[in-house]
């Protein structure tokens, strides 16, 4: 699967059209999740998603206010319900388990920012107009061509006040054929953005420390204004405006970034971090979001087949401890830089030492089982770690 965003410009009165229908599909998901609740505690039986679709349409007979929302977007609302559902029974195993997780059991909703459309409702009528049922044909900035056949469609709102639409795309297998290039290891940190095994650095643009200040002024700004008042609403819009730019740089520069090595390198070995579990330590937490290491990491995957080029995730245990000479392993403490090996006298920049191990870990994979945990992005390397086919791809918004 393959996503694609587009701008559209949506009319005033298709706004107010959106917005009726976000309005009702927060109403038709609270009255859904009530209806859960009492099922469960009348009968002790879950109150299934087949069962929401079927009380959807006794809704849409006693309300006649609801046939606004298409059928496709009633059931996706039913869908959330059930995801949430599931997602609160999988965080309370975990608890169980013993891991620390909040179990937050499914909530009413005061708004809706997205309405989706899973299968129908939606066509292209030309290269600068897109249709959406119950809502009109709306003007598009239609910058790329999607591939393969489209299987949903959702529109939202932004904070920003701009609204955009997503196409989910089924695409066609493809052979992976190889580009022939060299292999590559890359350490990802904060110091510097990526360390790579040839002795490239890439700085950290930092986008959000550079706009720090900007942004405390604009927060402040909000918080001063009245609650409910128009002054606030525009305080609102303009931080907005800038938290999305900031977005959008780091998403420019990812892009940039990962399209560049995927068409330079044949191989890239990149190390399979818990960036969850490292942003608990709260004096790095912001900068390592900064860094967006895992949207940079799914760019790296996906891009890589078209590239002909293979993403390996590799264990990164011991990656900077170890000597990439003599196999050595000492403590690193963050505040040291320098790998100096007291065994074979190997001195090198910690990130670079550790970008070799990285690409020494995955071309020791390649000939061996993948015993560090690494994995590929091809269907090939795939299927030779009995990975199914259907995950040859990461679904990512483009």
């Amino acid at each position: 699967m393959l996503s694609y965003k587009f701008r559209v410009y949506p009319s005033g009165k298709q706004v107010i059209r959106l917005h009726r229908q976000m309005q009702l599909a927060k109403e038709l998901y609270n009255i859904l999740l009530e209806k859960s609740k009492s099922h469960y505690k009348e009968t002790g039986k879950t109150f299934s998603q087949f069962d929401m679709n079927k009380h959807i349409f006794q809704i849409k007979k006693d309300r006649p206010e609801f046939e606004a929302i298409h059928s496709q977007v009633a059931q996706n609302i039913s869908k959330r319900i059930g995801d949430a559902y599931k997602a609160f029974f999988r965080r309370v195993k975990e608890k169980k388990s013993g891991k620390k997780v909040k179990v937050g059991f499914p909530r009413f909703k005061k708004f809706v920012s997205s309405l989706t459309y899973p299968q129908s409702g939606f066509k292209f009528i030309s290269e600068s107009r897109f249709y959406l049922s119950n809502i009109g044909s709306l003007p598009m900035v239609y910058h790329r061509v999607p591939k393969g056949d489209i299987k949903t469609c959702w529109i939202k709102q932004y904070p920003s006040g701009k609204w955009y639409i997503g196409l989910c795309n089924d695409i066609q297998e493809e052979d992976f054929e190889s580009n022939g290039k060299e292999g590559v290891g890359i350490d990802v940190g904060l110091t510097s953005f990526a360390t790579l095994s040839n002795g490239e650095k890439i700085e950290a643009p930092q986008y959000l420390r550079k706009s720090e200040k900007k942004l405390k002024i604009l927060c402040r700004r909000v918080s001063r204004k009245k609650k409910g008042s128009k002054n606030r609403k525009k305080a609102r819009f303009r931080k907005a405006r800038l938290e999305e730019k900031i977005e959008n740089q780091r998403f420019d520069f990812l892009h940039k970034l990962s399209f560049q090595q995927v068409n330079s390198f044949g191989k890239i070995a990149i190390e399979k971090l818990q960036i969850q579990n490292m942003q608990c330590n709260h004096h790095l937490a912001k900068s390592i979001a900064d860094a967006g290491w895992g949207i940079y990491k799914n760019m790296l995957h996906y891009k890589a087949q078209s590239a002909g080029c293979e993403v390996f995730d590799i264990d990164p245990k011991n990656t900077t401890k170890t000597c990439n000479n003599c196999g050595n392993i000492q403590d690193m403490p963050l505040s040291k830089r320098i790998y100096n090996c007291p065994i074979c006298g190997y001195k090198a920049d910690r990130d670079l030492n550790a970008s070799i191990n990285i690409l020494k870990r995955a071309t020791v994979g390649l000939t061996g089982s993948y015993v560090c945990g690494d994995s590929s992005s091809t269907p090939l390397a795939r299927v030779e770690q009995g990975v199914s086919l259907k995950q040859k791809l990461n679904t990512v918004r483009t």
